[in-house]
């Protein structure tokens, strides 16, 4: 699974994802105080642990993470 708001950020390395407890590409993104922070870009679901529907509801609860950071961020001004 892969994301797409990541698009473009370096793999820097492959390491176990603590959060799904799979290996995932991980990037660095620094905030305004400079300060690195590692983030996954893509995650290898291995077919023998994982079905289809598992890996759907991570990702779903991704997207409702994003979609709910960019109404905080950018609110729709046209009222």
């Amino acid at each position: 699974m892969e994301d797409k708001t990541k698009r473009g950020l370096t793999v820097k390395e492959t390491s176990l994802d603590e959060k799904l407890n799979v290996q995932a590409d991980k990037g660095m993104i620094h905030d305004m105080d400079g300060i690195g922070h590692w983030v996954p870009i893509r995650w290898y679901f291995s077919k023998d642990l994982f079905d289809l529907n598992t890996v759907s509801g991570y990702a779903e609860v991704m997207e409702k993470k994003y979609t709910e950071m960019r109404e905080l961020t950018c609110p729709d001004d046209s009222d």
